[in-house]
Formats: structure tokens, sequence, C-alpha cells
């Protein structure tokens, strides 16, 4: 899988990850990925039905160290 963009989120709480992912989707062509590096517990919900409800498809998500990592696909 190939990464166009990196998010660091680390340390926000909600819904600062949200608003930082949509500006960041904002500059992705479609198809391209975004990787979001997150540590607030809610993000996994919010960033699930945020892709979903944006056309946008939920890659993959894992769990490293504390820091929730998410792969998502602009729509």
């Amino acid at each position: 899988m190939t990464v166009d963009k990196v998010l660091d989120a680390k340390g926000l709480a909600c819904p600062m990850p949200i608003v930082k992912t949509k500006k960041a989707m904002n500059e992705l062509e479609t198809g391209q990925v975004l990787e979001i590096h997150t540590t607030d517990k809610g993000a996994k919900n919010d960033l699930t039905a945020w892709a979903k409800s944006g056309g946008h498809e939920l890659i993959k998500h894992e769990e490293e160290n504390e820091v929730l990592k998410f792969w998502l696909k602009k729509g």
C-alpha cells in the first residue's frame, strides 16, 4: 500500500483528529491514501463513521504502543 500523506494527530482530543483528517483529505486526489496517527480512543468510531459518511474507504486500522493508526483511501 502506498501512503500519500501522514497525519500526526497524537495528543489531540475529539473532535480535532476528525477536523485535521478532513483538512488533509481535502488536499488529496481521489484514490490516494492518508495514514493517521492518533491517541484519542474515540477516534476508532469517529473516523469509521466519518469515512463512511464521506464516501471514503477505511482500508485498515491497528494499535501500536497506544497509538491508533488508520489508513483511509479518498473516495
